[in-house]
């Protein structure tokens, strides 16, 4: 099992229904959350940062892996 954290622009509430709709239609998924805060999506399960980034920007929105986010702002202080 592997869990993948992407981060998301979720600007609203019908922006979290469209990923939220399309991330249920990933085959071997065992969990996801939405953290509309962190603007964050985890999901685990039997897929790959790939998978679950593609899907997403098949409905129209970015997506980028949770890590190469916090190596930026890491390198930015």
């Amino acid at each position: 099992m592997k869990v993948v954290e992407l981060k998301v622009g979720l600007h609203c509430d019908e922006c979290i229904k469209k990923i939220l709709k399309a991330i249920k239609k990933i085959k071997d998924i065992e969990t996801y959350n939405v953290d509309t805060q962190l603007n964050k999506v985890t999901v685990t399960g039997n897929v790959t940062t790939e998978q679950v980034i593609k899907v997403i920007h098949k409905i129209g929105k970015t997506a980028t892996n949770w890590d190469d986010q916090e190596g930026q702002l890491q390198q930015q202080f």
